[in-house]
């Protein structure tokens, strides 16, 4: 049996709120998971270790869009599939099934456009399962890369060891780099810490603040690192503390608790899947009102996060 799925969303966060239905898909079919995905989503990494998922088949320009569609569709063909489950309602990517061959196709109601992201791909899941999934996603590491990143990194039980989220996708989903530093500094002179500072290398002025600062010593950046090898220095740590990021989403994924700053994105959509996600929202918005064009990154007081990271190290 060759299964294929289809998530063409782009983010690294969007590809972890599907990993529950991917892996109950292959529980119930009886084998591994062909994903085709786009590479911004980061799938090779997450499922790197995860043996519900073989294969990443990856959604790139040469084969996206209405130019690649009949290239994709001869990829398609050879790898002979049996089944596909489409998390979208797409008319392109079932006309591309189709035309790939594939007998058995599962997919959104066509046309299915706006929607609260888990909770569509739980009902299309459980209407096929008929059983109830948790929304809760499991990220699936070796575990002796995660006993060796203990080992090589020096962690030491006698710190917390915090993610700090700093990066986002655009300027109004950042909260100021300042109130990250003044948060790292207040909290190292309470409770002793290690910062693992997560961004990427367009992050690197802001991550620079860090290792300039007072903390330094206490500071490491992951900016250079692949998520394959984050993910195993996440794993080992307390807690996160950022932004609506990917970093968010792979932090809870890893079984980390989270406080998540949500300013411009929506927050219902992208942490009510999730137990381990604390949100904080702008002043006189609430869960369900912040979303993309809320613009309340100067509506977050440092003293509710501080409130909240306290409440965490206690």
């Amino acid at each position: 049996m060759k299964v294929l799925v289809i998530q063409q969303r782009y983010g690294v966060g969007d590809m972890v709120i599907f990993i529950p239905y991917f892996q109950a898909l292959s529980e119930k079919i009886g084998c591994p998971l062909t994903v085709l995905a786009k590479k911004s989503s980061r799938a090779t990494d997450i499922f790197k270790d995860d043996k519900h998922v073989d294969s990443i088949i990856n959604l790139d320009k040469s084969i996206d869009g209405l130019r690649g569609f009949f290239k994709l569709s001869s990829e398609l063909k050879k790898w002979k599939f049996d089944k596909v489950f489409i998390f979208n309602g797409s008319l392109r990517y079932y006309l591309l099934a189709k035309l790939s061959g594939i007998r058995e196709i599962y997919q959104y109601p066509l046309f299915t456009s706006k929607d609260v992201i888990f909770q569509t791909a739980k009902v299309f899941t459980e209407g096929y399962l008929n059983k109830v999934i948790s929304t809760q996603p499991k990220i699936i590491l070796n575990q002796d890369k995660v006993e060796n990143t203990f080992k090589n990194l020096n962690f030491n039980n006698e710190y917390k060891h915090i993610v700090l989220g700093i990066s986002a996708s655009g300027p109004t989903k950042r909260w100021g780099i300042n109130n990250f530093l003044k948060l790292a500094k207040k909290i190292s002179s309470e409770v002793k810490c290690k910062f693992y500072v997560a961004g990427g290398q367009q992050d690197e002025i802001l991550i620079n603040k860090f290792l300039s600062s007072e903390i330094k010593n206490d500071c490491i950046s992951l900016s250079n690192l692949s998520i394959e090898k984050i993910l195993p220095i996440i794993k080992n740590c307390n807690f996160y503390i950022g932004n609506d990021t990917g970093f968010l989403h792979l932090s809870s994924g890893l079984g980390l608790k989270c406080i998540g700053l949500f300013f411009d994105s929506p927050a219902f959509s992208y942490s009510a899947y999730s137990d381990n996600i604390k949100v904080i929202v702008p002043e006189g918005e609430t869960l369900l009102s912040t979303s993309h064009n809320t613009l309340g990154k100067d509506r977050i007081s440092f003293e509710k996060v501080l409130a909240e990271a306290k409440k965490i190290l206690n």
